[in-house]
């Protein structure tokens, strides 16, 4: 357990140096010009959700890019309140106290007192707060970096460039919807990448199976009216890769489908030296691909339990 902590703390910046020599000060300042920054004017990337996926993304680009801080601003967002069940308190009670060195950044935050009294019943623990001191819910056992956490959905996004969407696509189309009534005072519509995997079945106007992309492209048609191009500004991201791997540097990559205009950019901007990304124009088979990946390791999963084989064999 000590060792996953240990993994994950040696990975953060771990890129950076006084001369960027993974380009990343290139990448940012060519991908500020392409969308029409100017000096002093912030690049603004949210994500909105922070499942495994989610928070890691955003802590890659964390990683690559916020030492560039008055040029780019990184943020993610957290459903408020969520509480954390006993035997998560638990856990992360001793991941926390197996760690020198957690413990210790803890208490020089003083943030060690609140998990103190959560183990001991006093109090409750919410999942933004624990985000905030670096550990992700559904990864207790690895730190990610540090990262503004935001719980108004409406402070997140209203003026967000760039929005990651890492929702369920349960509740994709809900969040979104909301989200839309947030952005009818924008001049320009801000890029979104969906991480999302899976897919809803739709009854109107014919029974039909739909996909995240169709489901922003729905909640936001009305918001920008004049100009809105769903084709253009959404994107998706998706490849065979584990989260944990790719965030303790482990060689993966993904590829990123969507209209050539933002595609080829944005998959310039997310790459990195451990995370190669491609692009591919065939937005809607891969999105649906992704959904069924799901299906797939939910039956890779009743083999293994059956087996008592490793569900990640071929």
């Amino acid at each position: 357990m000590v060792g996953s902590i240990d993994c994950a703390r040696a990975s953060p910046h771990s890129n950076a140096s006084a001369h960027y020599p993974n380009g990343e000060e290139e990448r940012l300042d060519e991908f500020r010009r392409l969308i029409g920054k100017t000096n002093g004017d912030l690049l603004k990337i949210v994500g909105v959700g922070a499942g495994t996926w989610g928070t890691i993304f955003a802590a890659l680009l964390h990683d690559a890019y916020s030492q560039f801080r008055d040029n780019v601003q990184i943020r993610i967002w957290q459903r408020p309140r969520r509480t954390i069940d006993r035997s998560t308190v638990e856990h992360l009670f001793e991941v926390i106290n197996s760690s020198e060195d957690v413990l210790r950044q803890l208490i020089r935050r003083c943030a060690y007192l609140k998990y103190v009294e959560t183990r001991l019943g006093d109090r409750t623990l919410y999942a933004d707060e624990i985000l905030r001191d670096e550990f992700c819910l559904n990864m207790i056992d690895m730190l990610v970096c540090p990262m503004k956490v935001v719980t108004n959905l409406q402070e997140a996004v209203w003026d967000a460039d760039i929005v990651v969407n890492s929702l369920p696509s349960t509740k994709t189309k809900e969040v979104f919807e909301e989200i839309s009534r947030y952005w009818k005072e924008r001049l320009s519509p801000p890029i979104i990448i969906s991480l999302a995997k899976g897919i809803e079945a739709a009854l109107d106007p014919v029974p039909c199976i739909i996909a995240p992309m169709q489901m922003i492209n729905q909640a936001n048609d009305c918001s920008f009216p004049f100009f809105w191009s769903p084709i253009e500004n959404i994107l998706y991201v998706g490849g065979p890769n584990i989260a944990s791997e790719i965030y303790n540097k482990e060689y993966a990559n993904a590829l990123i489908y969507g209209a050539e205009k933002w595609r080829k950019p944005l998959a310039k901007f997310l790459r990195q030296p451990h995370f190669v990304v491609w692009d591919s124009s065939d937005l809607v088979a891969h999105e649906a691909m992704g959904g069924l990946k799901n299906v797939y390791a939910i039956g890779a999963g009743v083999i293994a339990a059956l087996t008592n084989e490793s569900a990640t064999r071929d």
